[in-house]
């Protein structure tokens, strides 16, 4: 895994991210750890552990995966969350898959077979169904939990597609772009873990709003 850093979006995550890097001390990777330089407490909490840290200079979820993957030096690139959800032994197999198949980014999805979730909430799944099926009809994406962040690919690829979302809209835009530029894309199944924390950033109303609004943006934006 040395041509392999993890991006980790880390904003207020002091209770999680500890436990995270604890986790992956065992793997041969580097550790991107993204977030504000005013997170004093999340900053303070890793200071024993093997990690960059690279502060954002906007704000949002979205601005720290761009920022994230664009300062990624090695061939490969992984999102991974700082709450704790995703399992990092499922990532030798995004691996293979990915040069298996010659992708240039895989998804990990809680909706195939022999995959979950324990976070999963009714409102959050039925989100997903709907935004995952907007994205098969309107762009032709094949992968099937669009709202899933785990995504492991070809940094050179995700830097090319200049993506621009500050906020969670990264999550759409990510796919539809790569989708226009005809990327290769797949997914493979993940079992989303129960978040250390317990509480989530998303805000299903708000944020599924500005999701809709950028697929709609991109949708008239892109032709694919």
């Amino acid at each position: 895994m040395k041509n392999l850093t993890l991006v980790i979006p880390a904003k207020n995550e002091m209770q999680s991210l500890p436990n995270v890097l604890e986790e992956l001390k065992s793997y041969d990777c580097k550790k991107l750890v993204v977030l504000e330089q005013s997170d004093i407490e999340t900053i303070r909490s890793i200071k024993n552990f093997n990690c960059e840290i690279l502060y954002q200079i906007n704000k949002g979820y979205g601005d720290a995966l761009v920022y994230g993957v664009n300062n990624v030096k090695t061939k490969y690139f992984c999102i991974f969350n700082a709450d704790g959800s995703f399992n990092p032994i499922e990532i030798d197999g995004m691996i293979k898959k990915l040069e298996t198949d010659n992708l240039d980014l895989i998804f990990g999805s809680r909706y195939q077979k022999n995959a979950g979730s324990e976070d999963d909430t009714v409102v959050t799944y039925i989100g997903n169904f709907i935004f995952t099926l907007l994205g098969k009809i309107f762009f032709r994406l094949n992968i099937t939990d669009i709202l899933y962040t785990f995504v492991l690919g070809k940094t050179e690829s995700a830097i090319n597609l200049k993506l621009n979302s500050k906020d969670f809209s990264y999550c759409v835009e990510l796919p539809i772009k790569a989708k226009s530029l005809n990327l290769k894309l797949s997914s493979i199944s993940s079992f989303e873990r129960k978040r250390i924390a317990g509480k989530k950033k998303v805000n299903a109303i708000k944020d599924g709003f500005l999701i809709l609004k950028h697929m709609i943006y991109l949708y008239f934006k892109i032709k694919i």
